[in-house]
């Protein structure tokens, strides 16, 4: 049994990795901490439990990594995703973190393994987890209680008790024993966005919102950044912003996570439920890309997109939990997927008068594209002719929002006149919209989880002791 009724040094509150790192860093720096993660002890770990990779910063070719990945590619690359909205003083702080937590993370028990294939061509920069996020939520769960952390399930914090930017208590309903006072000398907040809060979601996208899926945790609903930006904190990021990918239209509305995701667009086209194509599916490489697709189906009628292939290229990438809808000929195909199919036949008719001749390479910017149509595919454009023809449903899949808390290097919140908090830290989605103003790439959630996981809960073991 967890002594609520003595005073921590620090309080976490979350449980995925970002809650983990912060946990394992103050415990190891001397701190006594208490994790409150709101969500059953079989569902803990927020969005962590569908994750596979880290993308982090190394000079060189690693047993799991095949060439190097410096910082200013890291940049680079964050630059060009975000185009721009970022904070880069504290994303440039991030990368060069990045690069001590591929070790770090091994210390506390995480392992890796060799990357995987296919679309994803991530095998230099990103590192994956053995046995996927939950494994690696497992050690970190494991690692933080040997050394003595506290952890606390079904525990939902409905109120924080915050004066002149310092946190003094929060107010916690459990299950069994109703209300009670938790109080510490620090807070880490690490409880997530608003993703699974669809009245909040549609308080920005309006009506639309009803069709978007959550790929993640049904418990991030925002309550706690919500308590915290009514109670003075500055806020930080576009509400509309979120990392949104394509994901099968036939998934459930939440936790469907990362086998609902289609890795297909730049095999073949996509087109809305009036069989029209809407934006090049080959313009970048796809761990650049993928997390734009979420917002583009978003803004297409009744939020709903078809992903067009042929038998050619099933084998590409990998494969998911719903399998493709199949037709012998594309007006088959068409009634299937309740299209008209003389629009559609059109529309594939056209696209495939525009492939270009070219040599055929995913891995790279190919020169396999089209002309003479619009939207072009810059890439990897081959024509649709072999049947089967096959088609993928998909709908907006929100994985995390990016309205949260501002931080400065040190993960402390910053409040809305501008001075730091005097106890209150964060880390995690709760603070992305920091380093990500729009847009994504493989990997970097769990980078900004990690690296200020790690920081707000050093940081918060030193302000605790003094």
């Amino acid at each position: 049994m967890v002594d609520l009724t003595r005073r921590f040094d620090v309080l976490v509150i979350g449980g995925g990795n970002a809650a983990l790192c912060a946990a394992i860093s103050a415990r190891r720096a001397g701190a006594s901490v208490l994790v409150l993660e709101g969500a059953p002890k079989f569902y803990r770990g927020g969005n962590t439990r569908h994750t596979r990779n880290m993308r982090c910063a190394h000079d060189a070719a690693t047993e799991i990594l095949t060439g190097p990945y410096t910082e200013e590619e890291f940049w680079k690359d964050l630059l060009l995703v975000t185009g721009g909205q970022t904070d880069e003083e504290l994303a440039r702080f991030m990368i060069h973190e990045s690069k001590d937590i591929l070790n770090w993370i091994v210390e506390q028990g995480v392992r890796w393994q060799p990357s995987l294939g296919g679309t994803l061509s991530l095998g230099r920069t990103n590192s994956f987890f053995l046995g996927g996020g939950r494994a690696m939520l497992n050690a970190l769960y494991r690692t933080a209680e040997e050394l003595g952390v506290d952890v606390l399930y079904d525990a939902e914090v409905i109120d924080l008790v915050i004066e002149d930017g310092m946190f003094l208590s929060a107010q916690l309903k459990q299950p069994v024993g109703g209300k009670t006072e938790v109080r510490a000398s620090t807070l880490v907040a690490a409880a997530g966005g608003f993703e699974a809060n669809i009245e909040w979601l549609k308080q920005y996208w309006g009506e639309a919102a009803d069709n978007f899926l959550i790929r993640g945790t049904p418990y991030n609903r925002g309550a706690i950044l919500k308590m915290l930006l009514a109670k003075g904190v500055q806020e930080i990021g576009d509400p509309t912003q979120c990392h949104a990918v394509a994901i099968d239209a036939r998934a459930p509305k939440f936790d469907g996570g990362i086998i609902t995701r289609h890795d297909s667009v730049v095999f073949g086209i996509v087109v809305n439920k009036h069989a029209e194509r809407f934006y090049d599916e080959g313009e970048d490489i796809w761990p650049k890309r993928y997390a734009i697709w979420g917002r583009l189906v978003a803004a297409q009628p009744d939020q709903i997109a078809y992903i067009i292939f042929d038998s050619t290229v099933v084998t590409s990438f990998m494969p998911t939990l719903f399998p493709p809808i199949a037709g012998a000929t594309i007006a088959e195909l068409a009634g299937k997927l309740e299209l008209d199919a003389s629009a559609l036949e059109k529309t594939i008719t056209d696209f495939n008068a525009a492939v270009q001749p070219g040599t055929f390479d995913h891995t790279i910017l190919d020169d396999c594209a089209t002309q003479g149509i619009t939207p072009p595919k810059t890439h990897w454009a081959r024509k649709i002719e072999t049947p089967p023809y096959l088609a993928y449903p998909v709908r907006p899949g929100i994985t995390f929002t990016y309205l949260g808390t501002r931080v400065n290097k040190q993960s402390r919140m910053l409040m809305k006149d501008g001075k730091p908090s005097a106890n209150m830290f964060a880390a995690g989605e709760i603070m992305a919209g920091n380093v990500l103003g729009k847009g994504y790439a493989a990997g970097i959630g769990m980078t900004i989880g990690s690296v200020f996981g790690r920081v707000a809960g050093r940081e918060a073991a030193k302000n605790a002791r003094n």
